[in-house]
């Protein structure tokens, strides 16, 4: 069953410099492409699948291969890319994402991704959700979430702090980057079968929310309330 969204947004009358989105599991759904690609890497290659897509998501390819002590990680995570890039079957946006998205200006919002830029491109594409000026992904940084790395690449490309940034992240390694990076966290659970077992606010998708814009920053709001108030005389 899925879960209604919250009746009061999530960091209520709380303006954000900037808002940081994850990708894979944030604002596209891709679990069903990325299994596919490391379940078939791994009966290549001798590992038990149900292990290796316990650990990977999340982090960077190379990282989840360097973790499983392969021999090339370099040559064994471009396998990988390979493999997510020509196969997108099944990759969508998050419900509500396009819209939430559509309301914030683009200097004022950023993916941190710790996909490649070749995979991000083609998944964003696939699941019709535009590609902003600022996209960090796995080339830009050395070391790949938990690190706060890629989230204070992201504040400093858009020109605002990190710690006046709201990070929308799906996993544990990625709230605790932003936790590291000094920003504020907000748990994205669309594709959580079990609670991520975290403090940060959570919101399953974005139905029903949209973003207010204000020169002080950004707000999360209830979509029906900014629309009624938009639509209301002067």
């Amino acid at each position: 069953m899925t879960a209604p969204v919250p009746a009061t947004p999530p960091y209520r009358g709380r303006r954000f410099a900037a808002f940081l989105f994850d990708m894979d599991g944030t604002l596209i759904t891709s679990i069903e492409s990325a299994n596919r690609a490391w379940s078939r890497w791994a009966e290549l290659r001798g590992f038990d699948p149900a292990y290796v897509l316990s650990i990977m998501h999340g982090v960077r390819t190379i990282e989840t291969m360097t973790r499983l002590g392969v021999s090339d990680p370099q040559a064994e995570a471009a396998w990988i890319t390979r493999q997510e890039i020509e196969d997108t079957e099944g990759v969508t946006a998050i419900d509500g994402a396009a819209a939430f998205l559509a309301g914030i200006p683009q200097d004022r919002w950023a993916i941190v991704t710790s996909a490649s830029r070749a995979l991000a491109e083609a998944r964003l594409g696939k699941a019709g959700i535009a590609i902003p000026p600022v996209l960090v992904t796995s080339e830009d940084v050395e070391r790949g979430k938990p690190d706060p790395a890629c989230f204070l690449l992201g504040a400093d490309r858009l020109g605002v702090d990190a710690s006046h940034c709201l990070v929308f992240e799906d996993t544990l390694a990625g709230l605790s980057a932003a936790d590291a990076a000094g920003a504020s966290g907000l748990a994205i659970t669309a594709t959580h079968r079990h609670p991520l077992g975290t403090a940060h606010p959570a919101i399953r998708d974005y139905r029903g929310l949209a973003v207010a814009v204000a020169p002080e920053g950004l707000t999360i709001v209830d979509a029906a309330a900014a629309h009624d108030k938009d639509a209301a005389p002067a």
